[in-house]
């Protein structure tokens, strides 16, 4: 009974306080750009008195070692002491630019990729592998050499927009160029990955009973934001 009071006065605090003081955001580089920095002058419109601090890296971050409240995440969620908002599973792409594919032509099967000019991402893990299959097959590792490697996805981008090569990205980071006709998805009868488990995209903060009023607020402005199908996925 005491427990049940105790929630019940929570909630009603909740709704007569406004969140306030700083709320510290990790998330990686380019879904920051993308997907967070623009819609945080509304996040601040709505609550005034938030203070916002976005820290952007792509390092793994152990939120027990940082000073941060909510970290953006893009992997697979193993770690059972931190909650997580999940707001979409990420689904990639093979691409390139149309006059790289007026040049060396496209792809027929993935075998044909070691013969093409392959630009990946290169993180903290090594560079991204590359893994292919048919809708409900086993997935298929196809080793590269690739003609440039990054650790910035947005170098990687301009270079693929400017017929360099191709690239296996996210939806969310290609899907506009994909929209646009600035890059032609290839392989669109497979599958394509950086790895065996889903990727999820969440936010993830200490699992607590009641995460603070400045968490919940952030995290639901982003799930109304991003929608229940992400909008990077419409």
């Amino acid at each position: 009974m005491t427990e049940q009071f105790d929630e019940a006065q929570k909630a009603l605090q909740d709704k007569t306080i406004e969140p306030s003081g700083l709320v510290r955001i990790n998330a990686p580089v380019f879904f920051g750009q993308r997907h967070i920095a623009p819609w945080l002058a509304g996040l601040s419109e709505r609550y005034p008195r938030l203070l916002i601090e976005l820290i952007q890296t792509d390092e793994f971050i152990d939120p027990l070692r940082e000073s941060t409240d909510l970290i953006f995440r893009i992997g697979a969620l193993t770690d059972s002491s931190f909650h997580a908002r999940i707001f979409g599973t990420q689904k990639y792409h093979l691409a390139a630019s149309p006059q790289y594919v007026a040049k060396y032509g496209t792809l027929d099967h993935p075998t044909e990729l070691n013969q093409h000019k392959c630009l990946v991402y290169k993180g903290f893990e090594g560079p991204n592998r590359w893994l292919v299959r048919k809708p409900n097959e086993e997935w298929v590792h196809y080793p590269i050499t690739p003609l440039l490697s990054s650790n910035n996805a947005e170098s990687l981008m301009t270079a693929a927009l400017h017929g360099m090569g191709i690239v296996l990205f996210p939806d969310w980071l290609i899907g506009e160029a994909l929209k646009k006709g600035d890059l032609i998805k290839l392989l669109p009868e497979y599958e394509v990955a950086i790895k065996s488990q889903p990727q999820h995209i969440a936010a993830i903060y200490p699992n607590v009973r009641h995460p603070s009023l400045n968490i919940r607020a952030v995290i639901d402005y982003f799930a109304e934001i991003y929608g229940d199908t992400p909008y990077w996925q419409n």
